[in-house]
This record gives structure tokens, sequence and C-alpha cells, in this order.
């Protein structure tokens, strides 16, 4: 199999004592490109680092992270609004509204969310979406920001059949990982309700493990385990699910794909 992580925290310090090791277990599970999602400021050093010791598999996204949104935010965008202006990155990245953890900067996320679509609009980038117990907030800002010139990834999804039917409406695309795998992760009540022109593929690395790692460090050598989930649900083989799903990514991230 061939397969596309559209979503791994590759460089990320739990990964330091191993890297290499982890490294080569992507490539033998044959997965060819590791998309990264940035989270903050302090996070970008250690991802271009990424992308600079294994440039044919690694590849960078700018962003920051609803979690990391706080009083500083707006020093934070205009450090990363200089980098997108400097070199090229596959998308605008990780970027949305979370409601999990901590409320009280909600306004701010919104906020910083709506000028990162703008970069990526500027620049004809896709955007990777963190919507954590926020998809309807999430879904009701895309609907008023798009303009036929917005897509990317709603990352790991979790929400309903409406929920999802309303995202591809908005010509948004759906980021599936290891809660695929759950017992109560609801998904299987979704994904046969789906074309599976409509998803790609993750990890979140290293987060959200697949059954039967769950609870431990999750890594993008396991995504083959969630594109045989997501072919059990459609009856087809995770063969078929890793081909079509590597197009998938492939023709979001087009500027990143002319090699493959």
């Amino acid at each position: 199999m061939n397969l596309i992580e559209t979503h791994a925290h590759i460089y990320s310090s739990k990964f330091d004592s191993d890297r290499d090791e982890v490294i080569d277990d992507i490539r033998k599970a044959g997965i060819e490109r590791v998309y990264m999602p940035n989270v903050d400021v302090e996070t970008i050093d250690a991802m271009l680092d990424c992308e600079l010791k294994y440039p044919d598999l690694c590849i960078p996204m700018m962003g920051l992270h609803p979690c990391d949104v706080k009083e500083d935010f707006q020093q934070q965008l205009y450090m990363m609004d200089e980098w997108l202006n400097k070199r090229p990155f596959a998308a605008v990245g990780e970027i949305g509204l979370d409601l999990y953890w901590d409320k009280s900067f909600f306004e701010q996320q919104k906020e910083a969310l709506k000028i990162q679509i703008a970069w990526a609009k500027e620049k004809n980038l896709p955007i990777v979406l963190h919507c954590r117990e926020s998809m309807d907030e999430t879904i009701e800002i895309i609907k008023a920001e798009q303009d036929g010139s917005l897509k990317g990834i709603f990352h790991c999804f979790t929400g309903t059949l409406s929920q999802a039917q309303e995202i591809i409406e908005l010509g948004f695309i759906l980021g599936i990982g290891g809660v695929a795998t759950f017992k109560n992760g609801g998904l299987d009540q979704v994904i046969p309700n789906l074309g599976l022109e409509h998803l790609v593929l993750e990890t979140d690395s290293p987060y959200l493990a697949p059954v039967p790692y769950r609870g431990k460090r999750n890594s993008p050598a396991y995504l083959p385990i969630v594109a045989e989930k997501i072919g059990d649900f459609l009856s087809i083989s995770k063969e078929e699910v890793a081909k079509k799903t590597k197009q998938n990514a492939l023709n979001l991230f087009r500027e990143f794909s002319h090699e493959l």
C-alpha cells in the first residue's frame, strides 16, 4: 500500500528519543508523505528540522493551533505571516476552534481563525481545521468565509452524518484517523454513507492511536490500520482506500504532490 499521512506532529518531543527508528517504520508501512501541522511559534524550528532531515517524507504547514491562542496571539500570527511570505508551505494549519480545554479565549480563537483563512485565500492554500467540541461553530465560520476559493480538511472528524454532509457541501474533505477504530467512535454510522472521494487519512500522531494501540504513542506507521477499518465500513479493500485517499490528498496539496 502507498499511503499519505495528512496530519502528524512527527516533530513532537515525544519522538525525540527514537525519531529515526519511527521514520524507518513509517517508510516500511508504505507511507509516502507525512504532512506536518504547525502548532505555535515555538514548534516551527522542530518542524522545519524534520523537513530538513527527511525532505522526501515530511512536509510542513504553517498555522496557530486554537489551543495556543492566548494574549499574544497577534504577535504569533505576525511571525507566522512572515514565514508564509518567506517560503512555501503545504497548507495553513493547524487552525480552528477548541471548546474542549480553555474557553476563555474563544473570541480570540475566532479572530485568529478568520485572519488565517484570509492568508489561505490570498495564497490559494488549503486550510487544516481543528474543531474539537466546536464542529457547528467551525462550520458556521467556514460557511460565512466560503467564497468558492476556500478548501481544506476538517481534521480528526468525529461528527454526525449531517455535519459531514454540510462540510462536503462546503467543498471540504474529512480527515479520518484512529477514532474510526474506537468501539463507540461513531464513525461506523457516518462513513458508510459517504463516498471515499470525501476522505483523507491521518493519525494525529503522537495522539489518538488506533486500536490495538489506543492509549499509547501514536505513529503514522499505524495508518494502514485506519485504511483497513475504513475498508471494512465500505466493504472494499484497504488497498482501494489507500489509492483513493492518496489521490484526494495529492489533489488538495497539489503544490507539494508533483513528485508522486
